[in-house]
Formats: C-alpha cells, structure tokens, sequence
C-alpha cells in the first residue's frame, strides 16, 4: 500500500478507537521548543517537578525514544462531562471524573499499533500519554491540531480544550498535515484575570508552580505555603478555572467515551463525605481514577487546607 493508503487507514482507525481529532507531522528534532523548554526550567517553574528536568535530549528528538522515526501521530480525545459535580463540595478537575485516561488511551494506542502491525507489515513504534518526555503540545500545533492558548492548553477550533493528547510515535512514512498556523486568542485575556494564583503570565507562559492542580496534586510536601491560602476557590483536586472561562470552550460537546463517565462518588460526595472518606474507602472508589496520584494523605492535605481558608 502506500504512504497516501496508510494514512487514510490510520485516520480511519483513530476515529473508530474513539478519538476525535488526528494529526501526523514528520519527526524532527524540536530546537525551538527546546529552546522555550529550557527557558522555563531555568526560571524554577516546574517547582518540586523535578521530573521535568529530566532526559530532556528524549522530549526534543523522537528519534531518541523510536529509532528510526519518521512521523509522529498526536490524537486527541474529548472528555468533556454530560453533568458536574455538586457547587458545594470541593471540586475536582473535570479531567479525573472518569476512569484514568492513562490506562483508557494507552490501551487504544496500544490498539492502534497491532492494527498497524497487522495490516501495514513491520512498524516499530511507542505511544505516549502524558507520562514520558514528549512535547505533546508542540506536536499537536505541528500537526495542525490547533494552538496553544495563554492558559498553556492546546486550543481546537472546533472542539475547544477539553480534551486528552496522545502520541504515537513510529518509523513509518505518512503523509503529514499542514501545521497549524495562527494564534485565536486575540486579545482576550480571561485566563490570565480568572486564574486565583496568578500563575498565568502576560507572556503566554504558565507558571507551573504557582498552579492550583501542581499544588493540590504534583506538590508531595506535608503542607501548602501559606501565601496560598485563600485563593484555591474551593479546588481540592486539579483545576478547571482558566478552561471554563475560555470563549473557545463553548464548543465543547459531552464525551461519549463510555470510560469517562463520572464516578457517582464525585458527583455526588458532599464535603462531609469526603472529610468522613477512609482510606479503605479511597482505594476502592478511585482505584481506577487519576485521583489516586495525589493518593489519601495528599487528599487529605487538600481539604484540611480548603477547611482552613
């Protein structure tokens, strides 16, 4: 088959996995993103992310992480609820309602390369989401996905930014999608005034440690600063604020990722609940959800600090 078959069959196979947006761009190194990258970790803002400093050569060349690398497919995956949380208890970040996107999505990539391999011949490839050194953003923008707002969040059109990125990185020749070109924040800066921290620069750069969501789930310390205090608006867990005040988030339409779907416990918990919630109790009701990273005393943490402002 050629290049022009194999991509269409790929398309073709995302959208049946589930995802709803495909991009291919050709693998090369990142030097100008290497550049902002190391920018940033020089001013201190990954905070007590030190994993950030780490294998840095691998996030910019993946080639480093496929030997032999000639595309890399970036697949978006929508998971937008149908319904939120209760207003009166402490929130979660609507990205951790459902199952964890990590086992979900990297099973459906896991998928999509057998199916590769069973159709096209030999292709040697890794998927990625969220947890190895890849710049999904970047790509995402190189592959004509959409562009990276103020709120750091990679922006679609169509489709706003709820939603999960994914990598599938393979030594295989495509056809590679137009990059994507231009900048449609405009002069809007809601995230930048809606953000409780301020951790959101006027130059289009997040100060990761000043993060709702790297305080209440990144920061492994016993205590949050002080100088915190006051300004979490009630988030125990991730923060949605510079999202849900995006205009482009209008476009936003429920998941139908059947894995996404809330966990009763988070919609319905009551503060009580969640200050009465054992350990137990914990491990068993988010075994499969991405709020166990922050894990039961980090949970805790969180709401003695909400308790406290």
């Amino acid at each position: 088959m050629t290049k022009t078959d194999n991509t269409r069959l790929i398309k073709q196979w995302t959208q049946e996995l589930g995802f709803h947006h495909c991009g291919i761009a050709r693998a090369v190194p990142l030097d100008e993103d290497a550049r902002r990258l190391e920018a940033w970790l020089q001013q201190g803002m990954q905070g007590t992310m030190q994993y950030m400093e780490n294998h840095f050569d691998l996030r910019i060349d993946p080639s480093r992480l496929v030997p032999g690398a000639r595309s890399v497919i970036t697949l978006l995956m929508n998971y937008y609820p149908a319904v939120r949380q209760r207003e009166d208890a402490p929130q979660v970040s609507k990205y951790a309602y459902g199952n964890d996107y990590h086992e979900v999505i990297r099973s459906k990539l896991k998928e999509l390369l057998g199916k590769m391999r069973a159709t096209i011949g030999e292709v040697d490839g890794r998927g990625f989401v969220d947890s190895a050194p890849v710049l999904e953003r970047s790509w995402a923008v190189r592959s004509g996905l959409g562009w990276v707002g103020r709120n750091g969040n990679l922006l679609n059109k169509q489709a706003g930014s709820f939603f999960f990125i994914a990598t599938l990185i393979v030594d295989l020749e495509l056809e590679y999608d137009a990059p994507f070109a231009g900048d449609y924040c405009g002069t809007c800066r809601r995230c930048i005034d809606a953000c409780p921290t301020e951790a959101i620069r006027e130059d289009k750069v997040v100060d990761g440690s000043k993060c709702i969501s790297y305080f209440t789930i990144e920061l492994k310390e016993q205590l949050i600063p002080e100088a915190m205090k006051g300004k979490f608006a009630n988030w125990m867990f991730g923060c949605d604020t510079c999202q849900d005040v995006c205009p482009w988030n209008r476009f936003s339409r429920a998941s139908a990722e059947i894995s996404f779907s809330p966990i009763p416990a988070i919609l319905n918990f009551s503060t009580a609940d969640w200050e009465e919630l054992t350990e137990e109790r914990f491990r068993e009701i988010f075994r499969h959800s991405a709020i166990k990273r922050a894990r039961y005393a980090g949970l805790r943490r969180n709401l003695r600090f909400l308790e406290e402002e």
